[in-house]
C-alpha cells in the first residue's frame, strides 16, 4: 500500500546561502559526534573483550535516553501517541519501523568487519554507499523534502567527497594480503552505508509526519536493541563467557551522541535533503577524526598532509553538491558569450 507519508509541506531551505550557513554546519557538527561515539565504543568493546554487546549497550542506552524523553517533553508524548495512530490508519507504514534493524546491522558490520579490514578502507567503503545511495534516495522522493532531481554538480559533489575521503584515510591504506578475501565483507560494508541512508530517509519522513523526531527514534533504538540484544544471545550460547562490565561512566555515552546524531538527521534531512545532509555528516565525521587525533589520541593516531587536504576536499564537494543545477549552466552560458 502506498504511503501517505506528506512530502510536500516540508520547511526547506530554498536558498543555497541559507543552506551552506544553516543546515550545513547543524549536519556537519552531528557528524562530528560519530567519532567520539566510535571511540567510546570502541573503548567499551575493549574493556568488556565484546565489540557486539558494546554495540548493545549503545543502543540500549540510546532508546532509555529517548523513551525518557518521550515521557519528559509533552510534545514528545503527544508526537508519539500520533505516531501510533498514525500507523494503525496506515498513514505511516508499519514497515517504516523496522529501520532501526538498518542501524542494527550497521553496527554488527563495522564490530565485525573493521578489524579485517582496516578502519581506512571500512570508511572509504561506508562513504562510497552513503553518497551513491543518497544521490539516489532524494532522486526517487523517499525523503520528506520530495525529490530533488540528480544535477551534474550533486554528481560531481558525490565523486569529489568519495575521492576526497579516499585521499584522507590513504596514508593508513597499506598492501592488504589476499584482496580477494575482502571483496564480501566490502560488500556487506557498502550495503551497510547504503541502507543507513535509507534509514536517515525515514526517520525524516516520520519526524515530518508528526512534527518530531523523538517518537521515531525512540522506535528506532528500540528495535534495533532488540535485534542486537538477540544476536549477542545466540553468539553467547555458542561462544559463552559472562563479560565483566567496567565502572567508568562515560563508557556508556555512546548512546546520547547518537542520539543527537539521529535526531538532528531526521530534522535537517526534510530542509536540505538526503544527500546533503550525508556528505555534510561524512566531513563532520573526518574533522571530528582529526580533532580526536590531535586533542585526545591514543596509541597509533598520527596526523596526515593527505587527511588534512582531504577533509578540505570535502567540504569543498558539500559546497558544490549545494549549488543549484542553474548555476553550471550559467557558467556554461557566460563561458560561450566571452569568446
Amino acid at each position: 500500500m502506498a504511503s501517505t507519508v506528506g512530502t510536500t509541506a516540508v520547511p526547506q531551505l530554498k536558498s543555497p546561502v541559507r543552506v551552506l550557513a544553516v543546515g550545513v554546519p547543524l549536519a556537519v557538527a552531528a557528524g562530528l559526534t560519530l567519532p567520539i561515539q566510535a571511540r567510546i565504543n570502541g573503548e567499551l568493546g575493549v574493556r568488556l573483550h565484546d565489540p557486539l554487546l558494546a554495540g548493545l549497550f549503545s543502543f540500549g542506552g540510546a532508546a532509555l535516553v529517548m523513551a525518557v524523553a518521550t515521557l519528559v517533553i509533552p510534545s514528545g508524548r503527544a508526537a508519539f501517541a500520533q505516531l501510533l495512530a498514525d500507523t494503525r490508519k496506515r498513514k505511516v507504514p508499519w514497515y517504516f519501523h523496522a529501520a532501526g534493524l538498518i542501524g542494527a546491522y550497521f553496527i554488527f558490520a563495522q564490530t565485525s568487519y573493521v578489524a579485517s579490514i582496516g578502519i581506512a578502507i571500512y570508511t572509504v567503503a561506508v562513504v562510497t554507499g552513503q553518497t551513491v545511495s543518497g544521490l539516489a534516495v532524494d532522486r526517487i522522493g523517499l525523503g520528506p523534502g520530495g525529490k530533488r532531481a540528480i544535477t551534474a554538480l550533486r554528481v560531481l559533489g558525490v565523486l569529489l567527497t568519495v575521492c576526497a575521503v579516499f585521499w584522507a584515510v590513504s596514508p593508513r591504506i597499506s598492501g592488504t594480503p589476499n584482496p580477494a578475501a575482502m571483496l564480501l565483507p566490502l560488500a556487506l560494508v557498502v550495503l551497510a552505508g547504503v541502507l543507513m541512508t535509507f534509514q536517515h530517509a525515514v526517520n525524516g519522513r516520520i519526524a515530518a509526519q508528526v512534527r518530531s523526531p523523538i517518537p521515531g527514534t525512540l522506535i528506532n533504538y528500540a528495535v534495533g536493541t532488540v535485534a542486537l540484544g538477540l544476536i549477542w544471545i545466540l553468539k553467547l550460547a555458542f561462544t559463552g563467557g559472562q563479560p565483566t562490565l567496567p565502572t567508568d561512566p562515560w563508557l556508556y555515552a555512546g548512546g546520547v551522541l547518537g542520539c543527537i546524531n539521529l535526531v538532528l538527521s531526521a530534522l535537517l534531512i526534510r530542509r536540505i535533503g538526503v544527500l546533503l545532509t550525508g556528505l555534510s555528516m561524512i566531513a563532520g565525521q573526518l574533522i571530528g577524526a582529526l580533532l580526536m587525533d590531535w586533542l585526545l589520541p591514543v596509541a597509533g593516531s598520527v596526523i596526515y598532509l593527505q587527511t588534512v587536504l582531504g577533509t578540505l576536499l570535502t567540504l569543498a564537494a558539500i559546497v558544490v553538491a549545494a549549488l543549484p543545477g542553474s548555476t553550471l549552466r550559467l557558467f556554461w552560458r557566460r563561458g560561450h558569450k566571452q569568446r
